[in-house]
């Protein structure tokens, strides 16, 4: 079915917006993604802020031209083209396709390239940037880094006061250490 020039300029309106809240904006090249798939990728997506939009490769170019003035080649790839924008978190949307990508061992859906903070990437780093932790799961690792020699005190303590407890004593002060043979004397 033909698309007429009114819905062509909706269609990239709708791009140029969705490329100008962008954060960041994955490529990737899909075939044989069934529709069931896609409601189940963009509905993962719709958790970490990010769409995922299927255009007209040279309505994607026009988009990105229009938005951020950069110049990118869509037109040597096959298949359709899907424009991941990720607009919370610059990583996140870009791991969530990366995670479909890695399902279907890039046979129904892989990368193409992006652009990250501002500059278009090739196939290898949209690969590399695709593969990274999201800032929740940085912030998580983050804190439970800090947490661990907290976690270590409390298990210290409670140790502490079931020795109390078990010597009888009324606190950590009153326990005698354990005497251990020193082998240095047999020798």
């Amino acid at each position: 079915m033909a698309v007429s020039k009114q819905q062509k300029s909706e269609i990239l309106a709708v791009l140029v917006s969705q490329v100008k809240e962008a954060k960041s904006i994955g490529f990737s090249k899909t075939t044989g993604v069934t529709v069931s798939e896609f409601a189940e990728l963009r509905t993962s997506l719709r958790e970490v802020g990010a769409t995922y939009t299927l255009a007209k490769k040279t309505l994607i170019k026009k988009a990105v031209k229009e938005a951020l003035d950069i110049e990118i080649d869509l037109a040597d790839l096959e298949g359709q083209i899907g424009m991941v924008c990720s607009n919370e978190d610059a990583v996140a949307g870009l791991g969530k396709v990366n995670d479909k990508v890695k399902a279907t061992k890039g046979e129904k859906i892989e990368w193409a390239a992006c652009i990250f903070e501002g500059e278009y990437k090739g196939l290898e780093e949209t690969k590399v940037l695709a593969g990274l932790p999201s800032k929740e799961t940085l912030l998580s690792r983050l804190v439970g880094s800090m947490m661990s020699p907290l976690s270590g005190m409390a298990r210290f303590l409670d140790a502490a006061a079931k020795e109390v407890e078990a010597q009888g004593k009324e606190k950590a002060g009153e326990l005698e250490a354990k005497k251990e043979e020193a082998t240095t004397e047999e020798a």
